[in-house]
């Protein structure tokens, strides 16, 4: 089973996320397996952190909810909640399959998109990828518990700018969009 997972971190945590950067990357060394994409978020100035995003493949809600709270930064407080939901890998790849820019490492422009809320079309979630799957580096919906309801979508999109992301959900469709930037995770 499929899980996204959202940190948003706590305001004034940055040193306490610095300080256990290492334990953050060796607990999720633990899930690289079956790590689909991961990687910080950050406010609109680009530098400040704002969150961290996993979406990772595991057995069973049980060890979802292990993932997102034993995780070192949750439990020394530098989170102030999560986003932990069912999720469906529309695209069937991995952040390392995406191509990412050419030169230097530069990722270009990426952000988190979250459209929440309700989407009352009822039965099965829809399965509709947008368009320019080559601008998505991970595309899915946010599930019920049991995976039957889509609650919303999840997607990292590579984008000109939060504005032209923004247009990769339809904003009709949900209550809320949000976006976030964002950048490939991992060790460096």
């Amino acid at each position: 089973m499929e899980f996204f997972c959202y940190h948003r971190d706590r305001r004034g945590s940055l040193a306490l996320r610095e300080e256990l950067l290492e334990a953050h990357w060796s607990y999720m060394d633990r899930f690289a397996e079956g790590m689909i994409a991961r990687g910080p978020t950050f406010a609109e100035d680009g530098e400040t952190p704002t969150g961290s995003v996993h979406i990772v493949d595991l057995p069973d809600a049980a060890a979802a909810r292990e993932f997102a709270f034993a995780e070192p930064n949750y439990q020394a407080g530098a989170y102030r909640d999560v986003l932990l939901r069912r999720w469906r890998n529309l695209l069937g790849r991995t952040m390392w399959d995406f191509p990412r820019a050419e030169g230097g490492g530069d990722d270009g422009h990426l952000f988190l998109l979250l459209g929440l809320g309700p989407e009352h079309t009822g039965g099965a979630p829809d399965t509709a990828v947008p368009d320019d799957r080559d601008a998505l580096v991970a595309y899915g919906p946010l599930l019920s518990d049991d995976g039957t309801v889509r609650v919303g979508t999840a997607t990292l999109v590579r984008a000109a700018d939060a504005g032209a992301a923004r247009t990769v959900l339809d904003g009709e469709r949900y209550a809320e969009v949000e976006v976030h930037p964002w950048e490939f995770g991992g060790r460096r």
